[in-house]
């Protein structure tokens, strides 16, 4: 089954053993960190997957749910205080997000920073300062603007959730090159996401792009269809169809309907 951390969050996949859970079940997550509290979205189905799963601990009970609630009142704490020292010492910082361990074998409670920032920044007084405010060990961390998108969330140009935040940020860089093969238009404030660089999604559709050029007719292609012949002129992936020229009109087929013309 598919849990979430946070509403409208990445997906995560675990085990739902032969517990019956619910979409908006509470139910408790092993993770690197510990236990955590997290949202069924996605209820127990049988599907083959890859590898093993991380096995779900049950559902969550009452002190469980007051330890989330404590935990999100303590992170939104962070995040303040964060902020707030962050303009005391006018460091070129943005806050990102925060991830708060309060149990630990090493340390009794941990926040973890998450910030932006242009360049190197030398950060050694306010990590005492916020030691000091926060009484807790804290581990500040640069992140770059893809991960930085993936945390804050938004949406795309396409109106649906980032990619990066559904699925992830991508790890390698995406060439410029999938927007022409995609037939994308050529400016870039067009192909950027609110990270300021390529969208991802131009990466992670550029498979079905290529699946779809082995099976339809390429540009320029003679074509006999429902409505005519005529030629082939450009081509709509998402819609699995091509657009053919018949006489003066062009018409949208799909692609299961368009056949070369007999010899």
């Amino acid at each position: 089954m598919a849990v979430a951390f946070e509403p409208l969050g990445r997906l995560y996949y675990v085990d739902p053993g032969e517990a019956a859970y619910a979409y908006g079940d509470q139910v408790l997550v092993p993770t690197g960190d510990g236990v955590e509290v997290a949202t069924c979205v996605w209820g127990p189905v049988q599907t083959e997957w890859a590898g093993p799963l991380e096995a779900c601990l049950g559902p969550a009970g009452q002190t469980d749910l007051r330890r989330e609630t404590f935990n999100r009142r303590r992170r939104a704490e962070i995040v303040a205080v964060a902020r707030r020292l962050v303009a005391r010492h006018e460091l070129s910082m943005r806050i990102v997000g925060v991830d708060f361990v309060d149990q630990s074998d090493q340390f009794d409670q941990q926040a973890v920073i998450y910030f932006e920032s242009p360049g190197r920044v030398d950060f050694r007084t306010l990590l005492t300062d916020l030691a000091r405010a926060l009484q807790a060990r804290i581990d500040l961390r640069q992140i770059g603007p893809r991960d930085a998108a993936a945390i804050i969330g938004g949406l795309g140009p396409c109106g649906r959730e980032c990619c990066c935040v559904l699925v992830g940020p991508r790890r390698q860089p995406i060439p410029a090159r999938l927007a022409r093969d995609q037939a994308l238009p050529s400016n870039p404030t067009q192909l950027q996401g609110s990270c300021g660089r390529l969208m991802c999604c131009l990466a992670y559709e550029n498979e079905l792009y290529t699946d779809f050029r082995t099976r339809a007719p390429a540009i320029g292609t003679h074509v006999v269809t429902d409505e005519g012949a005529g030629v082939v002129v450009a081509h709509s992936v998402p819609l699995e169809s091509v657009v053919v020229q018949v006489d003066a009109e062009r018409v949208v087929c799909p692609l299961g309907r368009v056949c070369p013309p007999r010899p």
